[in-house]
C-alpha cells in the first residue's frame, strides 16, 4: 500500500490504497516512517517526492485506528507517531505532488515539505476538531508561523476547506500544475534539488528549517493531547456518527 521506488537519487514515496482513497493505516505509517529515516542514513537519497494515486493524495487517517488506539489506551506508540517524528527528523529535501484529497495529515505533512505541487482539484482540509480531536505534525506550531493565526486557525479549528488557490496564496503550496503533469513536473523539480551539491544542500536547508527543538517539543505535546482526547466523550461521539455514516444502507 505503499510503493518505494528509487529513480536516481530521488526516493519516491507512493501511497497507493486506490479503494480508499489513500486511508492511511498502521502499516502504511510504518513504511513511510522507515523510507524517510532511511534517507537520512543513505547518501544516495538527495530527495523524497511524497505522491499518492490519481485523485487522491491521502483521506488522512484511517478512522478504524483511530477506534483502536482509543480502545486500547492511547496512540504513544502507534506506527502513526513513529510518521510524525520521522517528519521532524527528515534531513533530505521532500516534494509532494498533490492531486484530489488531501486530508487530516495528508495536509499537515505537507508544512515539512520544502516544495509542493498540486493539481486545480486538489483540497485541503485538517477536520481535527470536529472529530473531537486536535491539530498534529506540528501544525499548530508551523502553520500560524506559515500563514498567519487568522489563515491557521481557518484551516486548523475552523476546518474550512483549502482549494489549491487558497493553499498557495497561504504560503504551503509551491505551484499548481494540470493533473496530466503534476508528477512529471515534481519529478522534474526533485531531480534537480538532487542534483546540487549534496553538502552545500543538506546546509542551506538546515539554515533555513533553523532550529528544530521547538517544533520537536510541539509534536510531541500535539501527541499527548491528541491521545487524551481520543478517549474523550466528543471524540468518541464523533468517531461513532462518522462510522454510522460510512456504514452501507440496509
Amino acid at each position: 500500500m505503499i510503493d518505494i521506488e528509487r529513480q536516481g537519487r530521488v526516493q519516491v514515496i507512493r501511497m497507493n490504497r486506490p479503494a480508499k482513497k489513500n486511508a492511511l493505516t498502521g502499516e502504511m505509517y510504518t513504511a513511510m516512517a522507515e523510507a524517510l529515516e532511511a534517507g537520512n542514513a543513505d547518501p544516495g537519497v538527495g530527495v523524497h517526492l511524497v505522491c499518492g494515486v490519481a485523485g487522491s493524495f491521502t483521506a488522512g487517517n484511517d478512522i478504524a485506528d483511530f477506534l483502536a488506539y482509543a480502545s486500547n489506551g492511547g496512540m504513544e506508540n502507534a506506527p502513526v507517531v513513529r510518521f510524525l517524528r520521522a517528519l521532524v527528523g527528515c534531513d533530505v529535501p521532500m516534494v509532494a505532488a498533490v492531486d484530489g484529497l488531501a486530508i487530516g495529515v495528508g495536509t499537515t505533512m505537507l508544512f515539512h515539505c520544502d516544495m509542493v505541487f498540486a493539481s486545480p482539484r486538489a483540497l485541503f482540509k485538517t477536520p481535527f476538531i470536529d472529530l473531537g480531536l486536535v491539530p498534529e505534525a506540528g501544525s499548530s506550531l508551523l502553520a500560524p508561523a506559515l500563514m498567519g493565526h487568522a489563515r491557521a486557525f481557518e484551516l486548523l479549528c475552523l476546518g474550512e476547506s483549502f482549494d489549491p488557490v487558497r493553499a498557495k496564496a497561504a504560503g504551503f503550496v509551491s505551484h499548481i500544475v494540470a493533473e496530466d503533469e503534476l508528477e512529471a513536473r515534481a519529478m522534474a523539480t526533485a531531480r534537480a534539488i538532487a542534483a546540487k551539491p549534496a553538502e552545500a544542500m543538506r546546509l542551506s536547508r538546515e539554515l533555513l528549517l533553523g532550529d528544530r527543538a521547538a517544533l520537536a517539543v510541539r509534536v510531541e505535546r500535539e501527541i499527548a493531547a491528541f491521545t487524551e482526547r481520543l478517549s474523550s466523550p466528543e471524540a468518541r461521539a464523533a468517531f461513532t456518527a462518522f462510522m454510522d455514516r460510512a456504514r452501507p444502507a440496509d
